[in-house]
């Protein structure tokens, strides 16, 4: 599949298969992430891989639109290294696009739960696993073999939303 062919087709995935994500795909999807561009080449990334399916119950209940996890094969929690003021937000989200566009690559389903700034969803995740001081949850991952289809998503390209030169 072609880069602008996974751009073009990723899309939210919700519903998943029972088949298992292989290591090498989770460990495939890390590295892209962590490939990202990221100010001052910081790198604010840390990742949880969470496979164990007690723990993927309990993180849909502690996500108001994270009931998906239940059923997923995995989720991965993006964190950031928060400890000193810096762009660690957008390098979070810069390395969780890529997470999503790997996994569309791979023929994953993805679906991206927004964590941060919200107080009343970090702290769970804080709390839940025991991430340290300075470390900050800033989105949930959900993973697995989609069971709906992945389809174009050009019906979000809004032209009225371009400008060229000025406004």
């Amino acid at each position: 599949m072609d880069a602008l062919e996974t751009l073009f087709t990723r899309r939210s995935i919700r519903k998943y298969t029972e088949q298992p994500v292989a290591d090498a795909d989770v460990e495939t999807m890390l590295r892209a992430a962590m490939l990202a561009p990221s100010a001052n080449n910081r790198q604010p990334w840390q990742f949880i891989v969470v496979r164990e399916r007690e723990r993927l119950k309990a993180v849909a209940g502690m996500h108001p639109y994270g009931e998906m996890a239940a059923q997923a094969q995995l989720a991965i929690i993006v964190c950031g290294e928060a400890a000193e003021p810096g762009y660690w937000i957008q390098d979070c989200a810069a390395a969780t696009e890529n997470l999503l566009l790997a996994a569309r690559a791979l023929g994953i389903g993805s679906v991206w739960c927004g964590l941060h700034p919200r107080e009343e969803r970090k702290t769970p995740f804080k709390e839940c696993f025991n991430i340290p001081d300075g470390i900050e949850p800033f989105a949930m991952v959900v993973l697995g073999y989609p069971a709906q289809p992945f389809s174009e998503a050009g019906k979000r390209v809004q032209p009225a939303k371009i400008h060229r030169e000025r406004w």
